[in-house]
């Protein structure tokens, strides 16, 4: 359980959702995390040694560049819940029900697309 909460107290940053967000399906690095969230280099570097010391980010490097790709799918799917359930109680039609928002529902473990 201790280490539930400690997953929930890493979630409760708005920088550290995005940051979650932005590696959902995808491999970036802090240059390219820093620039998609809006924040410094250097403060990006901060909330993700965070993020991997709760094993909710895992690294690779290449070169003189490191990467960073979420842990596993659970966490995919625990903040894309996170950010949906939050979009469900501030608009009256969220917009992961509209079509046109590009928004999309992750896979579930069977391949099948959840809505």
């Amino acid at each position: 359980m201790d280490l539930a909460v400690e997953v929930f107290r890493m979630l409760s940053d708005a920088t550290r959702i995005q940051l979650l967000w932005a590696l959902i399906d995808r491999e970036l690095s802090v240059n390219e995390l820093a620039a998609q969230v809006g924040k410094t280099p250097a403060s990006v570097s901060q909330h993700l040694a965070k993020l991997r010391m709760t094993r909710l980010v895992h690294t690779r490097r290449e070169g003189t560049s490191v990467y960073y790709r979420l842990e596993n799918d659970h966490i995919a799917q625990l903040v894309t819940d996170a950010v949906y359930n939050a979009d469900h109680a501030t608009a009256a039609v969220p917009d992961h029900h509209r079509p046109d928002t590009g928004l999309t529902a992750l896979p579930t473990h069977r391949g099948e697309v959840t809505s």
